[in-house]
């Protein structure tokens, strides 16, 4: 199994790095990364692989950069939806381009790529004095927005700017925009860092925000056991986001360790029957007299039929709303067989989204921030930065860009959370009481 993890260079780095740290002890020194510092790709992999050896760069600072700082423009653009830890990036990559590096000229481009083209807002200058408490607030200070734009159009407004280095925080659709742009920019390093709550960018171990989004999404689920089990027959559900990927509704599921049931895209389930959702939740009910179900947006879509396909502005398939779905199946099944339930629905996917980072995902922000910027100034591009196998790693796009993150309903992860919860398969054909594992 061989994979290219060769990065691109836009421009060659033979100016001497500034990078220094004034008053430290020479034996405590920066330690200058080299191209023959390496991370292997399948670090558990035993020597069965076509090329075990496989690696990805190293991410770290470099002796030599491609320009004098103090001559180059360097800009920043979120995209998308909206994340904890936007701001903590941004601001990590200003203090850097100027503590670090002495670059002074940086500007933050608003509401994502359709600020890089003329109809756009004009951007901004970012400096340590106007990012320095932006931490503490949840959202981005450059606002995003969704939605492809014509590559040409944006490359020639990045060269009225006179800009080096773009900086990209976005999922995947944002990273095969910048890939894009990288391919018709000569001498500009163009570097992504991988944002999305639903954690499902490839080739790297956690996205950021997504510690915030699970430990927000674990509290609601608490309060939702709450509810239900303070009233007769009570069913909490709780909808997370996760439209292809249910790495929240899981996790989130092992945070609180109060769900009875969690539903993901990548596990389909059948509603009806003894084996299905409603005949488990009868049997739960009777038993406990109370349920909390935990759901991702974009489970369940097979019992969604005859409805168009409907896809927002960046091309992404929009689900249908599963959660008012188990509510209304939920509700008129037992009050069908006479035994109603008392529902309580709770979705906090806008909290998730617009709430400030947590420690972890601060200081994960600020370490993916900096070495984004130490790739760029050593002239890389068509990359993002990544936490792999707990190193900072260069992925290249090419890499990133072919699909997307998933459970594996086979793998460890999923295992847990079914002995977690003690669900049983919910699939046609299940045995009664069948455990998934």
């Amino acid at each position: 199994m061989t994979i290219n993890t060769k990065v691109p260079v836009a421009a060659e780095a033979r100016f001497p790095s500034p990078l220094r740290f004034a008053g430290c002890d020479p034996s405590t020194a920066i330690r200058y990364r080299t191209e023959h510092d390496r991370v292997r790709v399948y670090p558990c992999i035993t020597q069965e692989l076509d090329d075990p050896e496989t690696v990805f760069e190293r991410a770290g600072p470099r002796e030599w950069i491609t320009d004098d700082p103090a001559n180059m423009t360097v800009a920043i653009v979120t995209c998308g939806g909206l994340c904890p830890g936007l701001n903590d990036v941004i601001r990590g990559l200003v203090m850097s381009l100027w503590h670090h590096y002495g670059v002074s000229r940086v500007l933050g481009i608003r509401y994502g790529y359709a600020g890089l083209t003329p109809a756009g807002l004009e951007p901004f200058e970012l400096t340590p004095d106007n990012v320095d408490e932006i931490h503490r607030d949840g959202g981005s200070v450059l606002g995003v927005s969704r939605g492809a734009q014509d590559v040409a159009v944006m490359a020639e407004r990045m060269r009225e700017f006179g800009i080096s280095k773009l900086f990209v925080i976005g999922g995947d659709g944002t990273q095969r925009g910048a890939l894009e742009l990288a391919g018709v920019l000569d001498g500009v390093s163009v570097i992504g860092i991988p944002k999305t709550v639903d954690n499902d960018i490839l080739w790297v171990d956690q996205t950021f925000g997504f510690d915030t989004a699970v430990d927000i999404a674990a509290r609601v689920i608490s309060d939702a056991h709450v509810e239900a089990r303070s009233t007769e027959r009570g069913v909490g559900i709780v909808k997370v986001m996760g439209r292809d990927s249910g790495f929240i509704a899981a996790c989130a599921a092992l945070a609180s360790l109060e769900a009875n049931v969690v539903l993901v895209p990548e596990v389909p389930f059948a509603m009806e029957g003894a084996d299905g959702l409603l005949g488990f939740l009868e049997q739960r009910l009777e038993r406990k007299d109370h349920a909390v179900i935990v759901v991702a947006e974009g489970a369940g879509q097979e019992h969604f039929h005859g409805l168009k396909e409907r896809r927002d502005a960046s091309g992404n398939k929009l689900h249908q709303d599963i959660g008012e779905l188990l509510c209304e199946r939920i509700e008129s099944h037992f009050n069908e067989i006479g035994k109603p339930v008392k529902l309580k629905y709770l979705d906090p996917g806008y909290s998730v989204r617009s709430a400030p980072a947590c420690g972890t995902d601060r200081i994960y922000c600020t370490r993916l921030a900096h070495a984004a910027v130490h790739a760029a100034m050593a002239g890389k591009t068509a990359m993002m930065v990544s936490r792999w196998s707990g190193h900072y790693v260069h992925v290249p796009l090419e890499l990133v860009t072919q699909g997307r993150r998933k459970i594996n309903p086979g793998g460890s992860l999923w295992r847990t959370v079914l002995e977690a919860t003690g669900q049983p398969c919910l699939a046609e054909g299940a045995r009664k009481g069948e455990s998934c594992r």
